[in-house]
Order: structure tokens, then C-alpha cells, then sequence
């Protein structure tokens, strides 16, 4: 699999305080667990006040948020031309690698982070929310068709495709990923098989979504109809 380098680093301006807000979060939950970081730790590590953190973010989930924003840049940003000929399967596989290129500077704290989400259901819900934005831009990068009946399920596909190559990139000690690159090699042939049946079976019922279509809209066009008709016992 061709892979491309990361070309862009992860680290901010300092300049912007939105981004020394999200440096401050990772750089906290890289020494000490999630559930410990406050609000007013987050502003004195990004050296604003409590009351411009607030003006910033709403929250540490929003502040998660914007970090994942930023990987979404660098990622979105790398991507060239390059790969434009290549089979779908392998420009995949290069979104999803020279992603967790641009996660690797902050592993420590996504591992902190992502002990914390495993015990938070309502989090990762949310968590996942953000997933369903970002890869929908992540696969329309990859030159993947996100939109019409099959676009939500390549979507949360990727998601989990990804998310099972996290665990093992999160515990990986060759800086090369291999072996997180061989889990994602394997999740997403699987991927493939799941969502080839998923397309063959969005084909068999497109007839019938045709059908029940135009009879509801005859059914409403009957019923518009017998609306406007006037009451027999109207004078």
C-alpha cells in the first residue's frame, strides 16, 4: 500500500488561544487520567482565564472536539493527487494511515482518554457523533461516494474499521505502525465483504422502494382528492 507521509505537524500556533486550549487539554490528559482534567486546570496550562476558556469552548468534549477538527485538517490538507488512480481499498487505506500519523504525537493521551470513554456510554455516543463528521470528510477525500442509501453505512463503517486499528495503534512500539497498518488491512477487507452484500441487497430493493413510493403517492393524491370533493350533504 502506497503510503504518504505526513507532510503537516500537528502542533498549532501559539498565537491562537483556541488552539493552545486544545494543546492544554492533550498535554493534561497525557500526565494525568480524563476524569481528573478540569475546566480551570485546562485554562491556567493555556495560560487564559476561566472565564475566555468559556468563551472559547463550552466544555472538554467540545475541546475534544476541536482536536479533532486539527486532525481532520492535517489530514484533509495532505491529501493530493497522488492517489486519484489508485483502487478505492488503497486510497482508504492511506486516509485512515496518514491519520493515525497525525494522532501519533498525542498517543499518551489518547490512551488516557480513551480508557475514560470506555466507561462513558453517553460519551462515546457523542464520540462517535464527531466520527460520523469526520470521516465523512475523510472518505469524500478518498474519492468514496458518502451520499444517497449506502453513504451512512461507509460512514460508520469506517468508524469502526478505524476504531478497532486504534486499539492496536494505541499499544504499538514500532514506529513504523505495522502492525496497526496489518489490522487495518484485515478490518477493512471485512469491511468489504460486509458492505458488498449491504449494496447487493440495497439493489434487489430498489424496485420495491420504487413501488411503495409511487403507492403512497397515489394514496395521497386520492386522498387530496376526496378532500377537495364536496360533502353530499352540503348545501
Amino acid at each position: 500500500m502506497a503510503r504518504k507521509p505526513a507532510e503537516k505537524s500537528a502542533e498549532a500556533p501559539k498565537s491562537d488561544p483556541r488552539a493552545r486550549v486544545v494543546d492544554a487539554l492533550m498535554a493534561l490528559a497525557a500526565r494525568q487520567p480524563w476524569d481528573m482534567i478540569s475546566l480551570t486546570a485546562i485554562a491556567e496550562e493555556a495560560e487564559i482565564s476561566l472565564a475566555d476558556l468559556r468563551d472559547l469552548f463550552p466544555s472538554k468534549g467540545a475541546i475534544l472536539g476541536g482536536f479533532v477538527r486539527r486532525i481532520d485538517r492535517i489530514v484533509l490538507d495532505g491529501t493530493g493527487e497522488d492517489m486519484q488512480d489508485q483502487p478505492a481499498r488503497e486510497r482508504v487505506l492511506d486516509i485512515m494511515m496518514r491519520r493515525f500519523d497525525a494522532l501519533l504525537p498525542y498517543r499518551d493521551a489518547l490512551r488516557s482518554i480513551s480508557r475514560a470513554f470506555e466507561r462513558d456510554p453517553l460519551g462515546m455516543l457523542a464520540l462517535n457523533q464527531q466520527g460520523l463528521n469526520s470521516w465523512r470528510y475523510m472518505l469524500e477525500a478518498a474519492g468514496i461516494e458518502v451520499d444517497g442509501p449506502m453513504g451512512a453505512l461507509k460512514i460508520q463503517g469506517a468508524i469502526l474499521v478505524f476504531a478497532r486499528a486504534f486499539r492496536i495503534f494505541l499499544d504499538e512500539s514500532d514506529p513504523a505502525l505495522t502492525r496497526t497498518m496489518a489490522a487495518l488491512d484485515r478490518e477493512v477487507k471485512r469491511g468489504e465483504w460486509v458492505l458488498a452484500r449491504a449494496e447487493g441487497l440495497d439493489r434487489m430493493a430498489a424496485p420495491f422502494r420504487g413501488f411503495f413510493r409511487a403507492a403512497c403517492d397515489g394514496r395521497k393524491r386520492r386522498s387530496r382528492r376526496h378532500a377537495d370533493e364536496p360533502h353530499p350533504d352540503a348545501a
